[in-house]
């Protein structure tokens, strides 16, 4: 370096804190994390919410609400996701600047951690089902688009209840099962069926429907999903065709109209994922995951989920963590990422 340029330097970054930027983005971002003191937030004190978002005791005045269903009444295999919202919400130094779209995306709209869905029983499936479409039905009703935490993937059926209403909405879905499974053990309602339930309703569009990274021991069961007319991308196809294309894919399929986010955890590698409830080896990567969400900006994401954390099987808080990052991610999309 020459004389000159380190003068430069010197004369640009010299006496300035930590904090300070040319760059109005970076500013933006780095005043989200600055406390009124002066000092960095410290990420381990305080009250924890998704996202390190503002707290609210109600949906009213917001664009997006940040709701935790802990409820998991619907699984068939190792049960816990109930506790997935509060381990999602522990996890810290997620954001608040989006390095692809170059922006905060918590500054552009009012969004807020409302809290958990309140259920009536913590015994009855069926009754949780009610609760939580009479919840969002409420929220689509004020106009707050939901960011969800689950919770087992049976809450997502009632959640697309209500957004599906008025026209049904379409879905990129990642998960290693496509959970279009008809009723088994006495009961519709499981975490294996919300999206055969939701295209029968009438509130979600099997034809701009799109079901990412499928594998495992439950394959004969996904018959629907092809006769009903949704994308089934199985890993195979995945690794063979790479992100990108999937991606390109994706927006084929779910095109310009309102389109639902769905991220079941078990999508992932238990490698890196092995916090849920039924894990299926040879899945996404983190990275492949992010990069995928990552170019699909854009679209009219009209609300999203992340379910079936199970942090009693995720010693490291892996998944956890990877969980936050995806609701992150989904909240980009929702915002900045928007057309």
């Amino acid at each position: 370096m020459d004389q000159a340029t380190l003068d430069a330097l010197r004369a640009r970054y010299a006496g300035k804190d930590g904090f300070d930027a040319d760059d109005p983005v970076l500013a933006r971002a780095a005043a989200a994390v600055r406390a009124p003191g002066g000092q960095r937030t410290a990420s381990y004190a305080g009250i924890s919410t998704f996202l390190d978002l503002p707290s609210a005791t109600g949906a009213a005045g917001l664009d997006i609400a940040a709701i935790g269903v802990p409820m998991d009444l619907g699984v068939s295999n190792r049960p816990g996701a109930r506790f997935g919202p509060r381990a999602v919400r522990t996890i810290e130094r997620i954001g608040p600047f989006h390095p692809s779209f170059r922006a905060v995306p918590a500054s552009t709209v009012r969004v807020a951690d409302v809290g958990d869905v309140p259920f009536r029983s913590r015994y009855s499936l069926e009754q949780s089902i009610e609760d939580i479409e009479r919840y969002y039905t409420a929220l689509v009703g004020e106009g707050v688009r939901p960011l969800s935490v689950g919770g087992d993937h049976s809450i997502t059926y009632p959640i697309l209840q209500a957004l599906g209403r008025k026209a049904p909405v379409g879905l990129i879905h990642i998960d290693a099962h496509c959970d279009t499974m008809g009723a088994y053990d006495c009961s519709k309602f499981h975490h294996g069926g919300p999206f055969r339930l939701a295209v029968l309703d009438g509130v979600l569009d099997p034809e701009r429907t799109i079901q990412i990274g499928i594998r495992g021991s439950s394959n004969m069961f996904w018959e629907f999903s092809h006769v009903a007319g949704m994308t089934v991308v199985y890993m195979e196809e995945f690794m063979a065709a790479g992100h990108a294309a999937i991606a390109a894919r994706a927006r084929e399929v779910v095109g310009d109209g309102p389109v639902y986010v769905s991220i079941d955890v078990d999508g992932f590698d238990p490698a890196y994922a092995p916090g849920t409830g039924t894990p299926e080896v040879g899945g996404i990567t983190p990275r492949e995951g992010l990069a995928l969400l990552r170019a699909l900006g854009g679209l009219d994401v009209i609300g999203a989920d992340v379910v079936e954390v199970a942090p009693q099987y995720d010693p490291s808080t892996n998944t956890a963590m990877l969980a936050a990052q995806l609701l992150f991610e989904e909240l980009a999309l929702m915002t900045v990422g928007r057309a």
